[in-house]
């Protein structure tokens, strides 16, 4: 296997720059999203154990709209736990609802620079203030190494599903990955997809909802968490997406689209191939 690298994740902004999408995007969320839409997209999840929320990491209306569900479970008594791509597996807020945020973040062991807390903040502070637990449920990355070498990941997707996960590797790394790590890569994908199941698994309760917040194309039902759920859990994803309407294929891989505003157009691929090992 070629040397181990670690990318930076697309679709994550500077600092800079999400600080200023922030203000412009929640000042139009919160003018266009009416409270009814919201309480009917809620009635109709209700029936799920687990709600799966597929975001875009650099759209601030998604995170706004995250934290809106958040609370508007909490206030119906039906949030079982929030769980979280943005913090590793084995950490959680075992803290009283008063509990400051650095309290919190230092409980998630959170990342700023990988995950500004200015974005995910507010949907676990809502979680703690309403005495609901938040859990990391990311792959921790001293587990990675480990997992790219094990082939037998190779074998916890469908063929179909394998196949489309790695081209989704490929066109994520702007097709500049060596193919010698197209599979290792893939693994990685799978063994986080796993570590998320299994956190909002255990975090199941009767008559209540987990709610689990991540990248669309984990909840994705064909390729991502729902793949590695049992079957008897009732699971719902839901794809938050910018821009234009929803295409034909999501019908299969989601059980819902939030059409939200578009995002500025960047180009993530812009100076990667400097940042790559040569082949």
């Amino acid at each position: 296997m070629s040397a181990l690298f670690f990318l930076p994740d697309f679709a994550r902004p500077s600092l800079a720059v999400f600080a200023i999408m922030l203000s412009v995007s929640l000042a139009g969320c919160a003018h266009g999203l009416r409270a009814t839409e919201l309480q009917t997209r809620l009635d109709a999840w209700l029936s799920a154990d687990v709600l799966l929320l597929g975001e875009q990491h650099d759209a601030p209306e998604h995170q706004a709209l995250q934290q809106q569900i958040v609370e508007a479970l909490a206030a119906r008594g039906v949030l079982a736990a929030v769980a979280l791509e943005m913090a590793d597996s084995g950490s959680s807020t075992a803290l009283p609802p008063n509990a400051s945020e650095e309290q919190t973040r230092n409980a998630l062991g959170w990342n700023n620079d990988a995950w500004p807390w200015a974005a995910y903040g507010p949907s676990v502070m809502s979680a703690v203030r309403a005495g609901v637990p938040v859990l990391g449920a990311n792959l921790p990355r001293t587990h990675m190494r480990s997992n790219m070498a094990n082939a037998q990941l190779d074998q916890r997707l469908p063929a179909p599903a394998l196949k489309a996960q790695q081209q989704l590797i490929r066109q994520g790394h702007c097709d500049l990955l060596p193919e010698s790590q197209i599979k290792p890569m893939t693994r990685i994908q799978i063994a986080k997809d796993m570590r998320m199941a299994d956190t909002v698994q255990a975090a199941v309760r009767p008559g209540q909802v987990v709610v689990l917040i991540t990248g669309s194309v984990h909840a994705d039902k064909q390729l991502g968490v729902p793949q590695h759920l049992p079957p008897e859990l009732r699971v719902k994803a839901i794809r938050l997406r910018s821009g234009t309407a929803a295409a034909g294929g999501e019908r299969e891989s989601f059980d819902g689209v939030w059409l939200t505003s578009a995002t500025p157009d960047k180009d993530y691929c812009a100076g990667l191939a400097k940042q790559l090992p040569k082949r």
